[in-house]
């Protein structure tokens, strides 16, 4: 790719860039520097997410022959890297439902709270958690059932409720997550390795924080049901307000000693494909690593800037592309209401970008996730640029009509403009680019 490339092929330039970022969040090339020495006891291998198997090959790659290891780590369906089940393996790969958990989540749950238990002060816990890990690891608090956090998980997946407060939430209904897996582990060194997909990179909200410390209580978790208006069986309901359910707050003797390391963030992946935009002469501005709100309203904003720039060289100068990460939210209607589409937070924002942006010349856009799933479809994200309404139009295809039913999917597909990749295996949640040429 030239210079000159990126103008004369958006999209090719755009997609080089969401590559770049998911490269540089592959476990296999940014683990190794935070693997900690073989203890003089055993190793046990835990962790939950979309990265989970990836993070798993890689530590097995690394780990040496001679030393200990063995270990479970469950992932979502789909996202156990090709290959890895063929050869010899000390790690064992389990896959279970994303977002909301399924009995294979619950199992894979019971037998990594299993593995660390019992274990000695020689004895190290390596955790290898990134996002996805809230539903994957799915181990009801006393008294409460699958289908208790089945119901809970999908509400708060429609309620718009930020990724933080919904691992809060999360937590609090756990047996494992919320620093209760490390206390199960102790007197066991525990070792976490994190990939970030959340906004602030806060090690108690990636995957509700299984083996960290929790600052947050019962009380902030009953705030947040009832702010969102999320129905608790009474079983939660008694436990949240009772404190039964309380977390490992910082400070507990139980992390004593712990380590914890993020090896790949979104501002990581948003600084790499940076790079490479510069490295052929594209100016690159990073807006946030944590942008969060609805996706049609981030859209709109984003496209508001797009415009400035494009018309007025404000506050940038074309020809330059604008990245941003974070993780914006999709309110949905409640079930069996009119609204209730195809398409994830990165067609979302999408759309309502490309609405906003009325075919502005010279401007595009790719928006994806970096798991390589948009919510719940089979694509990573979408393109648009200055053609997308006039080739919708051309089509019979009313965008605000899609957008007004959260059918962003749908719009994109009938255009050919999603980006399809298949699971990526590992996961730093939204990434943005828009290119002003």
């Amino acid at each position: 790719m030239t210079a000159a490339a990126p103008i004369g092929d958006a999209q090719a330039f755009l997609r080089a860039l969401f590559d770049a970022a998911v490269a540089r969040a592959q476990p296999a090339q940014c683990l190794a520097p935070f693997l900690p020495e073989p203890p003089r006891g055993r190793t046990v291998v835990v962790g939950a997410g979309k990265a989970g198997g990836a993070m798993a090959a890689a530590v097995q790659a690394l780990w040496p022959a001679d030393a200990p290891l063995s270990g479970l780590v469950v992932t979502r369906y789909g996202h156990v890297p090709p290959g890895y089940r063929a050869h010899p393996h000390r790690i064992e790969v389990v896959e279970a439902a994303h977002p909301v958990p399924d009995a294979a989540g619950q199992q894979a749950a019971a037998r990594i709270a299993q593995q660390v238990q019992g274990l000695g002060p020689d004895d190290l816990v390596l955790a290898l958690i990134s996002g996805g890990g809230s539903a994957l690891l799915a181990q009801p608090a006393a008294g409460l059932t699958l289908a208790d956090k089945q119901a809970i998980n999908q509400a708060l997946l429609r309620s718009g409720a930020a990724i933080d407060a919904m691992n809060c939430v999360r937590k609090h209904l756990s047996a494992v997550k919320g620093g209760r897996l490390a206390q199960l582990a102790a007197p066991a060194r525990v070792v976490t390795l994190l990939i970030s997909d959340v906004p602030g990179d806060d090690p108690a909200v990636i995957a509700s924080g299984p083996t960290v410390p929790d600052a947050s209580t019962c009380q902030d978790a009953l705030a947040i049901c009832q702010r969102h208006g999320i129905a608790l069986p009474p079983a939660a309901l008694a436990g949240l307000q009772s404190g039964a359910f309380e977390t490992p707050q910082p400070g507990d003797p139980a992390f004593a000693g712990h380590a914890v390391h993020l090896v790949a963030t979104p501002q990581h992946s948003l600084e790499a494909a940076a790079a490479l935009a510069r490295a052929h002469g594209v100016a690159a501005h990073i807006l946030s690593d944590a942008i969060e709100g609805e996706s049609r309203t981030v859209g709109q904003v984003h496209a508001a800037l797009a415009r400035q720039v494009a018309r007025r060289g404000q506050p940038f100068a074309r020809p330059c592309v604008i990245l941003s990460g974070g993780e914006t939210t999709v309110t949905l209607p409640q079930p069996g209401t009119p609204g209730s589409g195809r398409g994830g937070r990165a067609s979302e924002f999408l759309l309502a970008c490309a609405i906003a942006l009325q075919g502005e010349p010279g401007v595009h856009a790719l928006a994806a996730d970096t798991d390589g799933i948009d919510g719940t479809e089979d694509n990573a994200g979408a393109f648009i640029g200055p053609d997308t309404l006039a080739r919708a139009h051309a089509l019979g295809l009313h965008p605000a009509s899609y957008l007004e039913r959260h059918d962003a999917h749908g719009f994109f597909a009938a255009l050919d403009d999603r980006v399809v990749t298949g699971p990526s295996f590992t996961n730093v949640n939204d990434f943005r680019a828009i290119f002003i040429g």
